[in-house]
């Protein structure tokens, strides 16, 4: 068993015609022009699509830079939004402990008030008791005004005098009676004072509490504002850097891209003159003419795409087998080995001609391989194994990339096995 070097640019021989050549030795006469022509636009057309499609794979550093670029971005969409929600509660927070500034101004203006009326209320006490004393002193130096009012009226000279004294006994019952009344109220007032200043005094220390409580909750926040506006700053400068990784990667990318590109077109080039100068060799149908490299499931298949990187409508140009590392990779037709190369994005590459099949050139690419078993040059046949599955190049799991080639133009690799 042999290894596919693991620098760029190994071999391609120049048994290239020759072997072309071999294989089309039983060939008729050569295409006449139109055909030709017919294959020269074929092949114009091809590079059209490849100036369009030729990124159709991602490196392993773009992928990476790629990656950390979205990371960095999502991370920063989440801190913005987590500043944000901290920003509005920390102005919800402000509302509130404005509000509750107030609720305390409040209470403490309710304290003072109590406070007030309660001063009053017990000058208001003192006073009505001064006045109770000073009606109790009279009870007992003159006697109980009721009765000294019956004993007026007793001595009445006259019905006109009788009626005067009535009155003057009424006003002096009722002051009596108006001095206990409002002793009374004095007290009741104060009493309910008393209650107002203890419930302000609650109120005061309740509101005091709550507003101590929403100013360390300030703090939090606005720390926590800072801390975020931090992260977004950071994540700013990190998705910055991001965004400079993936562009380098992906300016080395194109670099390769175009070095490969360079190298299938010589490589096609060598196709197409073997091809024109062999004969039409056999007449088969596409469908099941050849063997399948590998036995396992297609993981992607031929065709145009979204590229998921570079975001380009772009031809994937073969089909992908999701098979694991060290897998036989079969001959899929017999034929011979005409180019055993590294490439940056493909990896280890053999490229298998299998002659001529309806007048045009067969080849058979095997892409990502980790190794092979055969030399340029080799002839081949159906089954045989040519190599073993790999992980080079820009691959990001075990797998054969198996391309087909008509006249050097990838088609769908599923239309002839």
């Amino acid at each position: 068993m042999r290894y596919f070097p693991s620098a760029p640019g190994r071999r391609m021989v120049a048994v290239l015609a020759t072997g072309l050549l071999a294989l089309g030795a039983v060939a008729g006469p050569l295409a006449n022009a139109d055909d030709d022509l017919s294959d020269k636009k074929k092949h114009v057309e091809q590079r059209i699509d490849d100036a369009q499609s030729d990124l159709g794979e991602a490196s392993n550093a773009l992928r990476k830079a790629q990656n950390a670029l979205d990371d960095a971005a999502d991370r920063l969409e989440v801190a913005k939004a987590e500043l944000s929600a901290v920003r509005d509660k920390l102005a919800d927070a402000r509302i509130e402990d404005a509000r509750l500034a107030d609720r305390l101004a409040e209470a403490e203006t309710r304290l003072v008030t109590a406070r007030a009326e309660l001063v009053d209320g017990r000058q208001a006490l003192a006073a009505q008791r001064v006045q109770v004393r000073s009606t109790v002193t009279s009870l007992y130096e003159q006697g109980d005004p009721q009765l000294l009012a019956f004993a007026s009226l007793m001595n009445a000279d006259s019905p006109a005098d009788l009626t005067r004294r009535q009155e003057l006994n009424g006003t002096i019952v009722g002051r009596e009676t108006q001095v206990y009344d409002d002793l009374d109220e004095a007290e009741q007032a104060l009493a309910l004072r008393a209650a107002e200043v203890e419930a302000a005094k609650v109120s005061v220390a309740a509101e005091r509490e709550a507003a101590a409580e929403r100013l360390a909750e300030l703090k939090r926040l606005t720390q926590q504002a800072v801390a975020g506006r931090e992260t977004v700053r950071g994540l700013y400068a990190e998705r910055l850097d991001a965004r400079r990784d993936a562009m380098a990667a992906k300016a080395k990318d194109r670099a390769l891209l175009a070095k490969l590109r360079r190298q299938e077109a010589r490589i096609r080039a060598q196709i197409l003159a073997a091809s024109r100068r062999a004969g039409e060799g056999v007449s088969a149908s596409a469908d099941g003419y050849l063997l399948p490299p590998v036995t396992g499931p297609i993981t992607s298949p031929y065709g145009y795409r979204i590229h998921p990187i570079y975001g380009y409508y772009g031809l994937h140009d073969g089909t992908d087998f999701g098979v694991s590392c060290g897998e036989g990779m079969r001959a899929a037709g017999t034929g011979t080995v005409i180019s055993e190369s590294y490439s940056s994005v493909y990896g280890n590459r053999l490229y298998l001609s299998l002659g001529q099949v309806n007048g045009k050139n067969l080849t058979v690419v095997y892409n990502h391989a980790s190794s092979y078993v055969l030399d340029v040059g080799d002839r081949v046949q159906r089954g045989d194994i040519v190599g073993y599955v790999g992980n080079t190049g820009w691959s990001t799991g075990c797998h054969l990339h198996f391309t087909v080639l008509v006249d050097g133009t990838a088609v769908d690799p599923e239309n002839w096995l």
